[in-house]
């Protein structure tokens, strides 16, 4: 069987045969892929620890946040990363990379490795979709051999990163968005394919596959998933 056990108020889906290719299986990478806190905060922990970033940074970031509430929410951060503003793509590009390779790809869950691994010989088109900027998440689909990226593309000049995020974020209904996108572009069948997430940012994009997962849920996901009759599961 592909996928993990569902709860009982869910059919288990039937194993899929081999060149699927009208089937999709997107995941989440944040805490889904790679249990914990997120990718990204972990390399904001990093250019700190290097000197490339420090209080100013923190101060600009923590200000735009108060200039948009209420409602708190940390939404104006996902699509404003001020912490990059002024930093060179060459800079920082390869500083990601080895970040990627040396410290996130060996924290990646085997349970996730496993299913993926499914998807890939039952030929579906996988892809990861994530709010994580893309310099991030594309090195941690090198490591998974998966060719399909949609995540936070920033905006740069010849001074450095702008801090803007181009639209859609892969967030919330952005993430749905791109899912959609993904499914005309390879003809697929969504009530067929599958969505892999933790969070409520996924909601919207397990709402419209017929194979809908939720991996160590945060943030009410559980008891959403028990509303839905959607199967959970915990990867390590």
């Amino acid at each position: 069987m592909l996928a993990i056990s569902p709860s009982p108020k869910q059919t288990s889906p039937s194993s899929p045969s081999y060149d699927e290719q009208w089937i999709g299986a997107f995941f989440d990478v944040d805490n889904t892929i790679v249990p914990g806190l997120s990718i990204e905060v972990l390399f904001v922990r990093r250019l700190w620890t290097q000197g490339l970033i420090g209080f100013r940074e923190f101060q600009k970031s923590l200000g735009y946040l108060l200039r948009h509430i209420p409602p708190f929410s940390l939404s104006p951060l996902r699509t404003h990363k001020l912490y990059l503003v002024g930093l060179l793509p060459q800079t920082i590009e390869p500083l990601a990379e080895e970040f990627i390779s040396s410290i996130i790809c060996p924290k990646i869950s085997s349970r996730a490795k496993l299913v993926i691994s499914r998807h890939q010989r039952a030929g579906h088109h996988i892809a990861l979709i994530s709010g994580s900027p893309e310099f991030l998440v594309k090195p941690v689909a090198s490591c998974l051999n998966v060719s399909i990226v949609r995540a936070a593309r920033m905006e740069s000049t010849k001074e450095g990163y702008t801090g803007r995020v181009f639209a859609p974020l892969p967030y919330g209904l952005g993430k749905r968005r791109w899912v959609q996108q993904l499914a005309t572009k390879y003809r697929l069948d969504l009530n067929r394919s599958y969505a892999y997430g933790d969070s409520p940012g996924d909601l919207q994009t397990l709402q419209i596959v017929g194979n809908p997962f939720v991996v160590n849920p945060i943030r009410g996901m559980t008891r959403i998933a028990r509303q839905y009759g959607w199967p959970t599961a915990q990867w390590v």
